[in-house]
């Protein structure tokens, strides 16, 4: 039996158990968020349910990029004002908006959905490292900025992904660390990634 099934009725106990499943959210954080959804009216309740579902139904990866879109294609791959000479390769998806916000980079992305982690049982092959191969077939590109983040795991995945780019031809060059050792690009401001893109170094 849950922990929950003795304090709160069926649903309510389903409530937080749902809850409690979502990164970040620990037992009490649960709970809030549950009464919360209680206490909103039916119509709000209503248009959470349809946005999550929706979300989950229409968000895909983009055909080139593999960032996350509505579309076929992302905004940033479909707009011609972009450069394809230089893809700058990040870990996920929330690192292209941190990575926009400095408005500073005009080419375009390749989001891995993760890095190779052999502790964790993650390969090569469970990112999007083929798909970024793929992409460099495409006579365009000139350099390759590899902006994984400052971690045992996102410089394992930078040095691996070096050794697969250079020999293409294609200059490879590193983010500088302007970012902390151990930092996360998701959570760094503007100018902080700004510097790290100015002192990105070749690899």
């Amino acid at each position: 039996m849950s922990e929950f099934m003795e304090y709160y009725s069926g649903p309510i106990s389903r409530l937080i158990e749902e809850f409690s499943k979502l990164p970040g959210i620990g037992r009490k954080t649960a709970q809030r968020l549950a009464f919360h959804v209680i206490n909103m009216n039916l119509e709000d309740v209503d248009s959470l349910s349809k946005a999550i579902i929706e979300a989950k139904k229409q968000i895909k990866y983009c055909a080139s990029c593999c960032n996350i879109t509505d579309k076929e294609k992302c905004d940033i791959c479909s707009n011609q004002g972009r450069s394809e000479e230089v893809i700058c390769v990040v870990e996920d998806p929330r690192d292209v908006s941190a990575m926009e916000r400095t408005k500073e980079f005009r080419g375009k992305y390749h989001v891995l959905h993760g890095v190779i982690s052999p502790m964790d049982g993650v390969g090569p092959d469970m990112i999007k490292v083929k798909e970024l191969l793929v992409r460099l077939n495409n006579p365009q590109v000139k350099e390759v900025i590899l902006a994984t983040n400052p971690t045992i795991e996102g410089e394992a995945t930078a040095m691996y992904l070096a050794r697969l780019i250079k020999p293409l031809g294609i200059k490879v060059t590193r983010i500088a660390h302007g970012l902390p050792v151990g930092g996360d690009l998701e959570y760094a401001d503007e100018v902080t990634i700004s510097k790290a893109l100015e002192g990105r170094r070749e690899l």
